[in-house]
């Protein structure tokens, strides 16, 4: 009466409906591992390029050198395109020879508040995916479970004498789907918290920096065209 209860032997001895849940839950653990990796890798470059942008505007860099520095560079930071945006914007309204300061600033803000939206967008894409493994990856198991237990009585009916060796490999068969839904979940929901958080803290950088420079803006738009500095 020995009987094989590793992982795989009960997944290759389940019914179908069970195995087939369990290769969805597999397929989805592994889709959320790829997004989990490709999410952690793209916030850590976000995060080192913004501190090196904002590193470089600090400096006290005049505006113009650096916009044209940044300007149309493939693979920037987000700091560096909101800056780009919003100096843009300006310079475009100063080319027109807009001199009402108000019109200058409220369109160079306009202009940074869009590609900040861009911005958080982007780093937000493929969150709502982690967070319905997370939620939706155990009701999946659950049902798996039900389902294997369900098959595992109807084929306890038809025996005359049922024991704990008859009864445990059903159970437990019906039991892996429950495990594989958990193994899929919690990852997702560990790392879409992280994550959150991340784009918590990236978005009140840049919107910080939406601030700090609309002030620096409103102090030159009565300058000459051409000297503006990071002052």
């Amino acid at each position: 009466m020995n009987q094989d209860l590793s992982i795989v032997a009960l997944i290759m001895h389940a019914s179908l409906p069970v195995q087939l849940v369990i290769v969805g839950l597999l397929a989805m653990s592994l889709a959320s591992w790829s997004v989990i990796f490709n999410k952690f890798f793209a916030l850590s470059r976000i995060k080192a390029g913004n501190e090196g942008f904002e590193a470089e505007f600090w400096s006290g860099k005049n505006l113009n050198e650096l916009y044209n520095s940044v300007n149309g560079r493939q693979g920037g930071a987000p700091l560096e395109r909101i800056f780009a945006a919003g100096m843009r914007e300006f310079l475009k309204l100063r080319e027109r020879r807009v001199a009402e300061p108000t019109a200058l600033l409220d369109g160079a803000r306009r202009a940074m508040r869009a590609s900040y939206q861009r911005e958080l967008d982007a780093m937000e894409s493929h969150l709502s995916f982690l967070a319905s493994v997370g939620s939706v990856s155990p009701y999946i198991g659950l049902f798996g479970t039900i389902w294997g237990i369900m098959h595992a009585f109807v084929g306890l009916s038809n025996l005359q004498q049922v024991t704990l060796a008859t009864v445990a490999p059903g159970i437990a068969e019906a039991l892996v789907a429950t495990a594989i839904g958990l193994f899929a979940a919690i990852p997702a929901v560990l790392a879409y918290n992280r994550f959150a958080r991340q784009i918590d803290r990236s978005a009140i950088t840049l919107e910080t920096f939406i601030e700090e420079f609309s002030n620096i803006l409103q102090r030159n738009a009565g300058a000459p065209a051409g000297h503006h500095g990071a002052d």
